[in-house]
C-alpha cells in the first residue's frame, strides 16, 4: 500500500494531467451516454405515442370508410331504384304508346278497306251512270237532228211572218228595231228622271236644309257693312274761285300737282268741285289729301306742292299698314310678313265691281272661319285664306298676269303655308279644290260678292246679262217664255206642257244650267227654275 502511494506520489506532473483530460473526456463520454439514453427514451415514447396515434387515426379511418361505404351503397340503391322506376315508367309509357299506334293501324286498315270497299261500288255505279250517259248521248244527238230541222222550218216561218208584217206595218225591220229602241230610250230617260228627281228631292230634304243654316249662320254673324267705292274722287271746294288757284299762272301749280302725284286733275263746269281721275287708287288718294291740305293752308305754288305731296304720301303709306294691322285684328289671323301687311292695307284703295277689296277680303275671312267651324275644317286656314284670297290685286295693275297668278306668286314668295296657296289658286275655279277649305273660301267668295248690294255694275252690263239669260232659255225646244228676275239671280222658264211632260223639266232644267255655265260670266250662282202647268178647261150645261 506503502509502495503504491509513493508511486502515485511519485508521478509527475506531466502524468497528472492526463489523468485528468482522462477523467473528463471519461465525464464527456459519460454525460453523452447518458444523454442519448435520455433521447432514446424520449424517442421512443414519441414513437410510442405515434404509433397510438396512428393506430388509432388507422381505426377511425376504418370506421370512416365503412361508414362511407355505407351509405354509398345505401344512394347508389336508391340510385339505382330511382333508374328502375323511372326505366319502368318509360317502358310502360312506350308500350301505351305502341299499343295506340296499333289501334291507328288498325282503325287505318279499317278505314281504308271500307274506302276500298266503297270506291269499288263507286266504280259501279259509274260505270252504269257512263253506260245512261252513253245512252243519252245518242238520244240527244237524234234529238238535235230534230230540233235543227225544227229550227229550219221556225226560221223559214218567221221570214214569212216577217215579210207578212213589213207588208201589212209597211216598215222595215230595222226601221221597227229603231223606233222600238227610241221607245226604250223614252222609257228609260222617264225613269232615270224620275230616280234623279227623288234622288235630288232626298238630297235637297236633308243637304239643303243644313246648307242653308251654315251659310246663313255664318252671314248673319258677319254682318259687315259695306261702302261702295267710285273710280274717280272728288274735293270740294270752297268757292269757285279757288279752282283759278289750283290752276295757277299759265296752269304751273296744275301741272306740278299733275307731276308730282301722277293723277289728272280735271276743273270744269261742276260748281265747288274738283274730280280727280287715275288708274292707281293708292295715286289718286295721296293727291286728294294733297288738294285738301293745299286748300286748307292756302299756300299753292309748286315749292309748297312737292312738300305737301311728300308729306301726304308718308301719310298714306301709314293708313296702308294701319288698314293691314287692323285687318288682321279684325279677323284674328296673325304672324303675316310685313311687306304682306302692307300689300293688304293698300287693299283699302282698291274696289271691284263697286266693291271694297279689302272690306271683301275681311268679310270672306269671317265668313270662311264661321263655316269651317260649322264643317269641323281648319278655321285658321280658312281664315287666312280669305284675307289673303285677293292679294293680287293690290299689284295686278302693276304686274303682268291675273290677280290670282300674281296672289300665288306672292304667297309664295313670303312662304305662305301650301293649303293656303292652294285656296287662292282656286278661289275662281281656275284649278280644281283639292280641300275643303279651298271649297270653303270659294264659297265665301261667293257669297260676299253675290249679296244685295255688295257690288255695282253699270246698267248696260246688268241689262246685257238678263237679256242673255232670257236668249238662253228661250232657244230650248218647248220653252213658250221665260222671265230673268231676282236681279239676274234667277231664270223663271214656263214651258209648253203638250210638248214637255214632267220628266223632262228635270233635263231641261239641267241643260240650261249648263249652257248657263259654259257661256256666262257671273258672281256667284243663278237658280233655273222651270214650270210646267197644264189647265184644262171645260163648260157644265
Amino acid at each position: 500500500m506503502g509502495a503504491v502511494i509513493l508511486s502515485a506520489v511519485e508521478i509527475p506532473a506531466g502524468g497528472i494531467v492526463g489523468i485528468v483530460l482522462g477523467c473528463i473526456v471519461a465525464g464527456i463520454l459519460i454525460a453523452c451516454v447518458a444523454v442519448l439514453a435520455i433521447y432514446h427514451f424520449g424517442l421512443k415514447r414519441k414513437i410510442d405515442r405515434s404509433k397510438q396515434l396512428a393506430s388509432k387515426m388507422v381505426e377511425e379511418a376504418i370506421v370512416e370508410a365503412k361508414k362511407l361505404r355505407k351509405d354509398a351503397v345505401a344512394e347508389g340503391k336508391e340510385e339505382v331504384k330511382r333508374e328502375r322506376s323511372a326505366f319502368e315508367n318509360e317502358r310502360r309509357e312506350h308500350n301505351a304508346e305502341l299499343q295506340r299506334s296499333e289501334q291507328r293501324l288498325q282503325q287505318r286498315e279499317s278505314s281504308l278497306d271500307k274506302k276500298e270497299s266503297m270506291l269499288e261500288k263507286k266504280e259501279a255505279t259509274l260505270d252504269a251512270k257512263l253506260e245512261n250517259v252513253e245512252t243519252l248521248k245518242n238520244n240527244l244527238a237524234a234529238q238535235q237532228e230534230e230540233l235543227s230541222e225544227k229550227k229550219k222550218e221556225i226560221g223559214e216561218a218567221h221570214e214569212r211572218m216577217v215579210a207578212e208584217l213589213e207588208k201589212v206595218a209597211q216598215l222595215s225591220k230595222e226601221e221597227a228595231k229603231a223606233q222600238l229602241i227610241e221607245a226604250i230610250e223614252d222609257e228609260a230617260k222617264r225613269d232615270a228622271a224620275k230616280q234623279v228627281r227623288e234622288i235630288e228631292a232626298e238630297a235637297k230634304e236633308n243637304g239643303e236644309k243644313r246648307a242653308r243654316e251654315i251659310v246663313s249662320l255664318a252671314i248673319q254673324r258677319c254682318a259687315v257693312d259695306q261702302s261702295n267705292e267710285i273710280t274717280v274722287s272728288t274735293v270740294t271746294l270752297p268757292s269757285d274761285e279757288m279752282k283759278g288757284r289750283i290752276i295757277g299762272r299759265e296752269g304751273r301749280n296744275i301741272k306740278a300737282l299733275e307731276q308730282a302725284t301722277g293723277v289728272d286733275f280735271i276743273i270744269d263746269d261742276t260748281p265747288d268741285t274738283v274730280v280727280l281721275s287715275a288708274f292707281d287708287p293708292v295715286r289718286r288718294e295721296i293727291a286728294r289729301v294733297t288738294l285738301e291740305k293745299l286748300i286748307s293752308d292756302g299756300r299753292i305754288h309748286p315749292g309748297r306742292i312737292e312738300d305737301v305731296v311728300a308729306k301726304a304720301t308718308k301719310e298714306i303709306d301709314a293708313q296702308i299698314k294701319d288698314a293691314g294691322e287692323n285687318a288682321m285684328f279684325e279677323t284674328g289671323v296673325f304672324n303675316l310678313n310685313p311687306e304682306l301687311v302692307r300689300l293688304l292695307g293698300r287693299l283699302k284703295f282698291r274696289t271691284s265691281y263697286g266693291q271694297n277689296v279689302l272690306k271683301h277680303s275681311i268679310e270672306v275671312a269671317l265668313l270662311a272661319g264661321n263655316m269651317a267651324s260649322e264643317l269641323g275644317a281648319n278655321v285658321n286656314i280658312c281664315k287666312r285664306a280669305g284675307l289673303l284670297h285677293d292679294i293680287g290685286k293690290s299689284i295686278d295693275h302693276e304686274t303682268e298676269g291675273t290677280h290670282i297668278t300674281i296672289g300665288v306668286d306672292i304667297a309664295k314668295k313670303y312662304r305662305e303655308n301650301n293649303d293656303i296657296i292652294h285656296c287662292i289658286a282656286a278661289h275662281h275655279n281656275d284649278i280644281d279644290p283639292q280641300t275643303i277649305e279651298a271649297v270653303i273660301v270659294q264659297c265665301a267668295d261667293a257669297i260676299s260678292g253675290s249679296r244685295p248690294g255688295a257690288r255695282r255694275e253699270s246698267l248696260e252690263n246688268y241689262v246685257k246679262r238678263l237679256e242673255q239669260l232670257e236668249s238662253i232659255a228661250n232657244s230650248h225646244a218647248g220653252v213658250e217664255k221665260s222671265f230673268a228676275i231676282q236681279a239676274g239671280r234667277e231664270v223663271r222658264i214656263i214651258v209648253k206642257p203638250e210638248v214637255v211632260d214632267d220628266a223632262a223639266t228635270v233635263f231641261l232644267a239641267r241643260d240650261i244650267a249648263k249652257q248657263i255655265e259654259n257661256e256666262m260670266q257671273y258672281p256667284g250662282q243663278i237658280k233655273v227654275n222651270v214650270i210646267r202647268e197644264l189647265r184644262s178647261v171645260d163648260y157644265a150645261k
